[in-house]
């Protein structure tokens, strides 16, 4: 499965598109604009995203990996 493909199937899931996670992590002081924020680890985000979303792990990682600059979504 492609990277836009689990960030696809995440909004379709959760109604939230990526930039709404990355909002929704900036509020939390899980990440900045410019990547996770200090001392915050992929745990502490994927916790979040399966207590709060019901996102399963591989999805739960593709949120890490958007909030770490790592990979970007696809312009639309």
């Amino acid at each position: 499965m492609s990277f836009q493909a689990y960030l696809d199937n995440i909004q379709a899931k959760t109604g939230k598109s990526p930039a709404d996670f990355r909002a929704m992590a900036a509020e939390k002081g899980f990440a900045d604009a410019s990547g996770l924020a200090p001392g915050v680890k992929a745990t502490q985000i994927t916790d979040w995203l399966k207590q709060d979303f019901g996102l399963g792990h591989g999805h739960a990682m593709a949120i890490v990996a958007l909030l770490k600059g790592a990979k970007k979504e696809g312009n639309r």
